[in-house]
């Protein structure tokens, strides 16, 4: 089975543990993305995993191309051009210091790119499924574009698309962002979202919770995860439930609903290492369970365990096997040494 992702491809540059920006002279630097991310965590659970974005020629583009390589992930049909890699700068929070994330991502490569650029004709060729997010239609109008372009062909070769809304206020508007999320999630099979999500795109909000306060109402999603499906005729909608105590501590599970069911997982708490590529992880899951029939129940436990073992986990990419998450999901979670 052949998965494509289309999205940017960022250099991320974080001070080493828990120090502040500049709190010494040294950064550690890795690359990650949404759409990367879950490219990633398909390749390592065995699917042919295709990765398209828009990278320059230079050592950093290349470097960047590199990362997805070590995973096996199919970079052919990157686009080579351009003048920048995208930076995000990441400041990890702890305890009731909350992480803070700069993005300097303007001029990109992918930002500037053009919607001829890609040939997705010959990019879905073979392709069974196609995910995107939120976050690559916000890189400008152009890119708008692109995904609008991208579904039609996605959808002219019988590819099931998923995308995960995503948004990103430092990137555009509520009101651009529902303007060209309107259009695109009309080629949605599966869409991906969370407790702000569809509140911040489409003014769907869940009674009676409070995210700050750790207060999640699960008759409030299910009403969300309907009115969702109901508007864009959605197959599955997926919301991901995060409880924050702290920084550090979250609780953890997720909702699917299948146009009948409304399944829920199981809980975690999770003490965290790295929050960032929480959501893509949980997405690279449910798409890998749902391509491999398992019931809504299974698909949904899949994916909240993957996503639960990412938190624990340097770094954007989940760097974990379908047997780790199949354990946890199967009620392991107990972390002890394996010998």
């Amino acid at each position: 089975m052949k998965v494509v992702t289309f999205g940017e491809l960022m250099l991320r540059l974080a001070p080493n543990g828990y120090y502040r920006f500049f709190q010494n002279d040294q950064m550690q630097a890795t690359f990650g993305g949404g759409e990367a991310n879950v490219a990633v965590s398909l390749a390592n659970y065995g699917l042919d995993s295709t990765y398209v974005t828009k990278l320059p020629k230079h050592a950093i583009g290349q470097a960047a191309v590199d990362s997805l390589r070590y995973f096996g992930v199919d970079t052919s049909k990157i686009v080579r051009g351009g003048d920048r890699v995208g930076i995000y700068f990441l400041e990890k929070g702890a305890s009731q210091r909350g992480s803070v994330c700069i993005y300097d991502r303007a001029h990109s490569a992918i930002s500037e790119a053009d919607p001829s650029d890609f040939d997705w004709d010959a990019i879905f060729e073979g392709a069974d499924w196609f995910h995107f997010t939120g976050i690559t239609p916000a890189l400008g109008k152009n890119m708008v574009e692109a995904c609008k372009a991208a579904c039609i062909a996605a959808k002219a070769h019988g590819v099931k698309i998923s995308c995960d809304l995503n948004y990103r206020g430092k990137l555009w508007t509520r009101a651009e962002a529902r303007e060209a999320m309107t259009e695109l999630c009309q080629y949605v099979d599966v869409c991906i979202s969370n407790e702000e999500d569809a509140k911040d795109v489409f003014g769907i909000e869940a009674e009676g919770t409070d995210i700050y306060g750790g207060k999640l109402n699960h008759e409030g999603y299910k009403s969300v995860a309907k009115q969702l499906a109901e508007k864009f005729g959605f197959e599955k909608v997926a919301i991901t439930l995060r409880s924050s105590i702290s920084a550090n501590d979250n609780d953890w599970a997720g909702m699917l609903y299948d146009g009948e069911n409304y399944c829920f997982s199981k809980s975690y708490h999770l003490h965290i290492v790295d929050r960032v590529g929480g959501g893509d992880s949980f997405g690279g899951g449910l798409i890998y369970a749902l391509l491999n029939g398992k019931t809504t129940q299974q698909a949904i436990e899949f994916a909240v365990a993957a996503s639960a073992l990412k938190h624990s986990v340097e770094g954007d990419y989940n760097r974990v096997s379908v047997s780790e998450v199949e354990k946890l999901a199967g009620g392991d979670g107990s972390g002890r040494v394996q010998r």
